[in-house]
């Protein structure tokens, strides 16, 4: 048996595995769990705050915003 290692954009992810799931002769071994849009955008955010409460704290070191405006 061979194996195959796909990589699919998350939007694209739920339809891809329906899909697959409809041929016989293919074995899904592990199926991770979807995450919407929404939840990555929310622990996105969540994990800024995080980061921005270290910082502030001089747990982390931060970079002035004029450089990372810069970088754009």
């Amino acid at each position: 048996m061979k194996q195959v290692t796909i990589e699919v954009q998350d939007n694209k992810y739920r339809f891809l595995l329906e899909l697959l799931k409809n041929f016989n002769f293919i074995k899904i071994k592990t199926e991770k769990k979807f995450v919407s849009e929404k939840e990555l955008t929310l622990r996105n955010i969540a994990s800024g705050m995080q980061e921005a409460i270290l910082a502030s704290q001089n747990k982390i070191k931060s970079r002035p915003a004029k450089d990372f405006l810069n970088e754009l």
